[in-house]
């Protein structure tokens, strides 16, 4: 797959999940999956994150967490550019990569090597930071141009924040930021992608709800989500 692939199951421009439809992307297709948001393995809706467009803001850099804090740096567990098999080259679990840039780490959870597009379970573009939960029945984990791969505990850990960058990609809910109600302002031209997700596996029932947003923006992120997404928007800060 080559650098800054476009996602091919991702959904582009949601406005609301229960109604996955809205390409609103000046009416460019976001991938090559049939109906609305359609992802692209064995006729399953599999990926259901955004294509990352970064804004104006510069995204989250390397030694610093998706906070904005420094960040004590970890051993990696795999390296950000490679075909990865599962089971021998990397063991299933959450894996974290920081400090991507400009939407040009891409990756890919693949249920074979066929290199075909129904063999995707999931991908995603990526600026800034992104969690990756790889499964045991998957087979292959391709990434391209991205930071280097961490393995992150089952658990949240860490001291979260009350702010957040609104180019910053994905915090975890009880490391990087804390629960509550949060407000983005500044966004234009319905460029404000959020997100909440149960988990870091990137299907369309992965997903609480979500919204493209012109103007200011407003989100409680639940004590029982695991992540929330965040591009193009004016930094978040917790009001609540």
């Amino acid at each position: 797959m080559g650098l800054g692939k476009i996602a091919l199951g991702a959904v582009v421009g949601v406005a609301v999940i229960a109604a996955v439809s809205a390409n609103a992307d000046d009416g460019k297709d976001s991938g090559s999956g049939s109906g609305s948001g359609s992802g692209s393995g064995s006729g399953n809706d599999t990926s259901a994150s955004a294509v990352h467009r970064p804004g104006s803001k510069q995204a989250t850099g390397a030694g610093k967490d998706s906070g904005g804090r420094a960040a004590a740096k970890k051993k990696a567990a795999f390296a950000g550019d490679g075909e990865f098999q599962v089971g021998s080259d990397i063991k299933p679990g959450t894996y974290r990569t920081t400090g991507n840039t400009n939407g040009m780490c891409y990756w890919e959870r693949a249920k074979d090597a066929s290199g075909e597009m129904d063999s995707i379970l999931a991908n995603d573009n990526v600026s800034g930071t992104s969690y990756v939960t790889v499964k045991a029945g998957d087979k292959l984990f391709k990434s391209n141009g991205c930071a280097d791969w961490e393995a992150v505990a089952a658990k949240p850990k860490g001291s979260p924040a009350a702010s957040m960058d609104g180019d910053g990609g994905m915090f975890r809910v009880g490391a990087d930021i804390a629960p509550g109600t949060y407000k983005s302002a500044g966004n234009s031209d319905d460029s404000c992608y959020w997100e909440r997700t149960k988990d870091a596996e990137h299907g369309l029932d992965s997903i609480i709800a979500n919204n493209n947003v012109k103007g200011t923006a407003v989100v409680t992120i639940g004590a029982g989500d695991a992540y929330f997404k965040t591009t193009g928007c004016g930094n978040w800060k917790k009001t609540a």
